[in-house]
């Protein structure tokens, strides 16, 4: 999978989510804040740049990020 770069939008730990909003434009990216913790973030702040991959929930079909890292 392909690393994209992004700006977030903080993680909402009383709602658990969050959003990223890609570098090149286009739709804002859901992350999960599971994902912000498999990465060893303590969370997500307005702004910060943060490298991830899209990933697709076999179940649901809802695209995601994942693989987070400081970007």
């Amino acid at each position: 999978m392909k690393h994209r770069a992004g700006g977030s939008y903080p993680v909402k730990s009383t709602k658990g989510f969050g959003f990223i909003q890609p570098d090149n434009g286009g739709e804002d990216v859901f992350v999960h804040i599971s994902a912000v913790e498999r990465a060893g973030l303590r969370g997500l702040v307005d702004g910060q740049k943060i490298s991830y991959e899209i990933v697709t929930d076999k179940r649901s079909g809802k695209s995601s990020a994942d693989n987070l890292q400081d970007a």
